[in-house]
């Protein structure tokens, strides 16, 4: 499968929330529980490092950077969101999308990325893992999901230079 990281687009949002949508329904990718507004989706992101993974015509995954904190100290630092279309998981798009993240994370001055993953999301660790994040804790019964106590895995990755 031929794989074309680029830019995300607003016109590109429909599939993103679909992707998302699967996500959520996996009951193993977030803490959330519906796909945001367009804008409130926008709030939470940074303006830049907005990917999607293009396959076969379609978007087949997506991948964007929040903001840790509003504190100047931690300018630099942002979590990773990466989402894979259900027909397209265990085909490398995920790894691509992080790949491609990471080096647009150095290009606007992110000198660490953190990534919070739900342990039985045994994929997503191990993509982390790829790309040269390690794990620095175990958040236990960090927070709820169903009214269900969640633990999540704390990945963390720091650029080269620091």
């Amino acid at each position: 499968m031929n794989v074309e990281i680029v830019e995300m687009q607003p016109s590109h949002w429909r599939q993103v929330c679909e992707i998302y949508r699967q996500g959520l329904k996996t009951g193993q990718a977030t803490f959330e529980i519906e796909v945001p507004s367009p804008e409130k989706w926008d709030a939470r992101h940074l303006a830049d490092a907005r990917l999607v993974a293009l396959a076969d015509g379609a978007i087949a995954g997506w991948a964007a950077l929040s903001p840790v904190s509003a504190r100047a100290a931690y300018s630099g630092v942002a979590e990773v969101s990466v989402y894979v279309a259900e027909r397209h998981r265990g085909q490398g798009v995920g790894r691509a999308l992080l790949a491609e993240l990471v080096a647009e994370s150095e290009k606007i001055g992110i000198w660490t990325l953190q990534a919070s993953v739900f342990p039985e999301n045994a994929a997503s660790v191990a993509i982390h893992r790829s790309c040269g994040f390690r794990e620095v804790g175990r958040r236990e019964r960090i927070g709820k999901l169903s009214g269900v106590w969640r633990d999540t895995i704390l990945l963390e990755r720091r650029r080269a230079a620091d």
